[in-house]
């Protein structure tokens, strides 16, 4: 491959993962529309989906305050999405726990993307799905290291002229 096809390839490369990237964040806004929640309340859901967690555990995954923690959780446990129940082994501790009636929504929201997904992938050899899990992580380890410098970066206030 000549380095002027080997060049458009990478570039086309990027322009299917930018595409990509919006293509689930548009999805993932249209599940939060479907579930009547935010984003951030989303993303807490996601991370649910995965097991249960404390409220500081659920801080720390999400960049939150305890506060603002406390705030999403009893929005969520209001629209019937999560409860929160103390600790079998240390009362002190709460458990927050996705619930049945939210599982079963987000099954309904993601299974069909995870089944046509998987699907997907049968067309694939070992090496090329080896490849594809490679660049995946590579992309993630990416998007997280600009996600911190980012977040050291200072804060734009807007100029109260203009």
């Amino acid at each position: 491959m000549s380095r002027e096809n080997l060049a458009e390839l990478r570039a086309c490369v990027g322009r299917e993962s930018q595409g990509l990237q919006a293509a689930v964040d548009d999805v993932d806004q249209a599940a939060a529309t479907v579930l009547g929640v935010n984003r951030t309340d989303l993303r807490c859901l996601e991370v649910l989906v995965g097991g249960e967690s404390t409220p500081g555990a659920l801080a720390a995954e999400l960049g939150l305050t305890s506060g603002s923690v406390t705030t999403m959780l009893d929005r969520l446990a209001k629209l019937g999405h999560v409860t929160r129940e103390p600790e079998p082994g240390d009362r002190r501790k709460v458990l927050v726990r996705i619930t049945p009636a939210a599982m079963a929504k987000a099954w309904e929201i993601y299974g069909p993307i995870a089944e046509e997904g998987t699907a997907e992938l049968e067309g694939y050899s070992e090496a090329e799905l080896r490849t594809i899990t490679d660049f995946l992580a590579r992309s993630r380890e990416l998007q997280l290291r600009h996600r911190d410098r980012l977040a050291a970066l200072p804060r734009w206030v807007r100029d109260s002229k203009g």
